[in-house]
């Protein structure tokens, strides 16, 4: 069911608190935490506390919720000081998601390419 905890999701443990993680914010419905294998030298993942497949699942069932992932990744901007920085979210396999809990990539501190890989 949309919005629930899955056992079998390696976000969803990190919210609980059941697998570690480099936390850098937490909000009543967000947790922004280091990437394990960071693309920029700022790589913060930005997730929703309720379990969302993708940013597409997410804006269809609550709007309110993906508008407090995209102001926290800009907190995330804002505290590591960057002044340009790259947000992505990756939905499905094919666009690179490999976790299936939507996640927002902060991505900053060195020049980024376009189009993007």
């Amino acid at each position: 069911m949309p919005g629930e905890p899955q056992d079998d999701c390696l976000f969803c443990k990190i919210v609980e608190g059941h697998v570690p993680a480099t936390i850098v914010r937490e909000t009543q419905t967000t947790v922004a935490f280091r990437d394990i294998n960071p693309q920029a030298p700022t790589h913060v993942l930005v997730i929703p506390r309720a379990h969302y497949e993708n940013v597409a699942a997410l804006a269809a069932a609550d709007p309110d919720l993906a508008a407090d992932v995209l102001r926290e990744a800009k907190a995330v901007a804002d505290e590591d000081k960057l002044e340009s920085y790259r947000v992505v979210f990756n939905t499905g396999p094919g666009a690179g998601q490999t976790v299936f809990h939507v996640h927002a990539h902060v991505l900053g501190g060195r020049g980024m390419q376009w189009p993007p890989g």
